[in-house]
């Protein structure tokens, strides 16, 4: 779909509708990613990245879109049946102005609950080209078996 053409002057011409569903994103994005929303600035709040969960015969795959993120800045956890994956994305030195930013910088965090069929001893993690991806094994299905019963 194309987006119609925007041309000055008129009795609009301060108004910008783009403009304005650009503001009205970022505030919802702000929204979303805010346990409090209206406390703190939102420089100081945690956001999510972005993240696709894929369930495989043997594992429970997770990729973050993490760009610009070096693995010391980030730290996978796991434990009571949650992995949490939380860090933080350093504002990167700049010698012109800055027009825009739309790409997310601070601190982040990753929440997520883990099914009870999990092997959370051999989790693995790797950031490549801007995106970490962590495997969560499944647990080994045990064969059904016949218990012997005594006394």
């Amino acid at each position: 779909m194309t987006l119609p053409a925007h041309r000055g002057g008129g009795a609009l011409s301060g108004w910008d509708p783009f403009r304005e569903l650009e503001e009205l994103r970022t505030r919802m994005d702000q929204l979303m990613h805010s346990p409090f929303p209206g406390r703190g600035s939102a420089e100081a709040e945690a956001w999510a990245p972005l993240a696709d969960v894929e369930d495989t015969e043997d594992a429970y795959l997770m990729e973050l879109e993490l760009p610009g993120a070096d693995k010391e800045q980030i730290t996978v956890e796991v434990g009571d049946g949650e992995l949490d994956i939380h860090g933080e994305i350093k504002e990167r030195e700049r010698t012109g102005v800055l027009r825009r930013q739309t790409r997310h910088v601070g601190r982040f965090d990753y929440r997520t609950s883990l099914p009870p069929n999990v092997d959370t001893e051999h989790i693995t993690a790797e950031l490549a080209g801007g995106v970490l991806t962590v495997r969560v094994p499944k647990a080994r299905k045990t064969e059904p078996h016949r218990i012997e019963i005594t006394g």
